[in-house]
């Protein structure tokens, strides 16, 4: 049977890495501030999270370190590429993931950019860092069922 199709949602770009940095505890679909020229650039499929994150300023989140490259058909009024740029939470969720942020040491990570039914949105991870050695295991497990599916192939 085929798998359904997320219809209406067009990813921009994905944050592959943060996967194997951090253990995510809890996934949140946030929208994000922009402006035209930013998203004209995101429509073209081009930006990058990859070393973003996330952090609060007086009650509000923002996302912090993203690129979004300057849209060469803009006029005068073009973006800054690395703005610092507004995440729409509602109040409840903003109290919440300011809470773990402060008690628990977390850090909030950008893992996915995408359009849902026309707007920008952005998923936010709410993550605490991986240690070198679960890094190491991750890595060693992978390698391990790719040689298990190797050996199970060449036997039937």
């Amino acid at each position: 049977m085929k798998a359904k199709k997320n219809i209406g949602i067009k990813i921009v770009c994905n944050n592959r890495k943060a996967r194997f940095n951090y253990f995510f505890q809890e996934i949140l679909e946030a929208g994000i501030v922009l402006k035209g020229s930013e998203v004209k650039s995101l429509r073209d499929g081009k930006a990058n999270i990859t070393d973003a994150y996330a952090a609060d300023n007086n009650g509000e989140i923002y996302l912090i370190n993203s690129y979004i490259p300057l849209y060469k058909e803009s006029s005068y009024n073009n973006h800054n590429p690395r703005d610092f740029r507004k995440l729409l939470l509602n109040k409840r969720e903003i109290n919440k993931v300011i809470g773990k942020i402060n008690r628990e040491g977390l850090t909030i990570i950008p893992t996915k950019m995408y359009f849902k039914k026309g707007k920008a949105k952005v998923e936010i991870a709410i993550a605490k860092g991986k240690k070198l050695y679960d890094k190491r295991h991750v890595s060693k497990k992978r390698d391990w069922d790719r040689e298990k599916a190797r050996v199970l192939s060449k036997n039937k």
